[in-house]
């Protein structure tokens, strides 16, 4: 049978595990932003990149499972809005251009 303290002892590992994932992918992001050319695969890797991390930190560190739905909901929609406008920027940049300009 487990008990609390048993319980306990694994949720460090857990966050000591998606740390060093978060670490990897931002190195990874880091290796890719200055050593290869951009292009649309590039970008599409770091935006995916982008998103799992967000949704890494808002699952696992700040532990937004418990939260309110809308809280989790819009969370989880930021993370996935932002990656597809960074391709999107990318890919179209002058429509996106024409948007912003007052």
């Amino acid at each position: 049978m487990m008990t609390f303290n048993k319980f306990k002892r694994f949720k460090p590992k857990t966050q000591d595990a998606v740390w060093l994932v978060l670490m990897a992918l931002t190195l990874g992001n880091a290796l890719i932003a200055e050593s290869a050319d951009p292009s649309l695969w590039m970008t599409v890797i770091i935006a995916s990149s982008i998103a799992i991390k967000g949704r890494l930190v808002v699952e696992r560190l700040m532990e937004l499972h418990n939260a309110h739905l809308w809280i989790r909901f819009t969370m989880n929609l930021y993370f996935l809005v932002l990656p597809l406008m960074i391709v999107g920027v990318f890919t179209f940049p002058e429509v996106f251009a024409n948007m912003t300009r007052i």
